[in-house]
C-alpha cells in the first residue's frame, strides 16, 4: 500500500478481501449490495469488466482482489468520486489494473472499448427522480435517485458496450424489476442467470441479482433464493451458505437456502 491517507471530508476503513477503502462521510458508505454484485461476477481471471457509476471503485477492487479479472474499468460521473476511486486504486496496489474514466455513462459510444470487456457490471440508483425524499447531499443523491441516468441508462450503456455473447451482471431492486427486464430487452441483452436476496427466511426480497448475455438465447435459470440472516428476528448471524459469500467472494449456483 501507499501512504495516500484520507482528506477533507473522508474517511478509511478495512473492508472485506483484505481491502481498505477510502469514503467519503457525506456520501454513500461501502454496502451489500456492491460486494453481492462483485461475487455474482463468474470467476474468469483473464476477463475485462467495465462498472458503470463506479462510485469508490469498490466493485473492480473486490473483482481484482478476488481475481476474478485481469483488468477493470470504472466509470463515474461525479469528478471528485473519479478520483476517489483512483486514490482508492492505488491505495490497495491495483493502479496498474484498475482504469477510472470521469466520465457520463449515457455518453458512452458503441463499442467505444478495443477489445471491448467481456462483463460490464452495475448498481443503478434504486429510487426515480420524484421517489421519495432526495437527500441532501448531492453526492448521496446522484447515487440513490435517477437524477443523472435511470436503469434504462445502465441497461443502454451496457448493450453499447458489449459485443455479442458478453455478460452484463446488475444489482436491483425486486420491484422494479420489470424494468430492469425491459432494459435488457432494448438493449439487446438476454437474461441468463438470476438470484433474489432476502435479509431473513419470513421477509419479501429486498434485492435481485440479474446476469444477461448479449444477443443471447432465451432461458432464463433463475436460482434459488439467497437468506441472509438464520433468525428473522435477529439479524446477527448470517446462514452458512451467506457466510460463505463473504469468505469466498462467490455467489453459488446451487444449495443457496440455507
Amino acid at each position: 500500500m501507499t501512504d495516500i491517507t484520507a482528506g477533507p471530508g473522508e474517511k478509511i476503513t478495512e473492508i472485506n478481501a483484505d481491502l481498505t477503502l477510502i469514503s467519503r462521510t457525506d456520501g454513500l458508505q461501502f454496502g451489500t449490495d456492491a460486494y453481492l454484485l462483485a461475487a455474482f461476477v463468474r470467476r474468469r481471471p483473464a476477463q475485462t469488466v467495465v462498472d458503470l457509476g463506479t462510485g469508490t471503485g469498490i466493485v473492480p477492487l473486490l473483482l481484482c482482489r478476488w481475481n476474478k479479472c485481469t483488468a477493470s474499468i470504472g466509470y463515474e460521473i461525479q469528478p471528485d468520486y473519479a478520483d476517489l476511486a483512483r486514490r482508492n486504486a492505488e491505495l490497495n496496489g491495483l493502479a496498474d489494473r484498475i482504469e477510472i474514466r470521469n466520465e457520463d455513462i449515457r455518453k458512452i459510444p458503441a463499442y467505444t472499448l478495443v477489445p471491448p470487456p467481456d462483463v460490464v457490471t452495475a448498481n443503478p440508483p434504486y429510487l426515480k427522480a420524484d421517489g421519495g425524499k432526495i437527500n441532501r447531499s448531492g453526492r448521496k443523491a446522484l447515487a440513490r435517485h435517477e437524477l443523472e441516468g435511470g436503469v434504462r441508462d445502465f441497461t443502454d450503456a451496457a448493450g453499447r458496450l458489449l459485443q455479442s455473447g458478453g455478460l452484463a451482471c446488475f444489482v436491483y431492486r425486486p420491484d422494479r424489476l420489470t424494468e430492469l427486464m425491459a432494459g435488457c430487452a432494448a438493449a439487446r441483452l438476454e437474461p441468463k442467470r438470476m438470484v433474489f436476496i432476502y435479509p431473513d427466511a419470513e421477509s419479501a426480497p429486498s434485492l435481485v441479482l440479474l446476469e444477461a448475455q448479449k444477443d443471447g438465447n432465451p432461458g432464463l435459470r433463475v436460482l434459488p433464493p439467497l437468506i441472509a440472516f438464520t433468525d428473522p428476528r435477529d439479524h446477527r448471524i448470517y446462514t452458512p451458505v451467506y457466510q460463505s459469500i463473504y469468505d469466498t467472494g462467490n455467489v453459488p449456483d446451487e444449495g443457496i437456502l440455507m
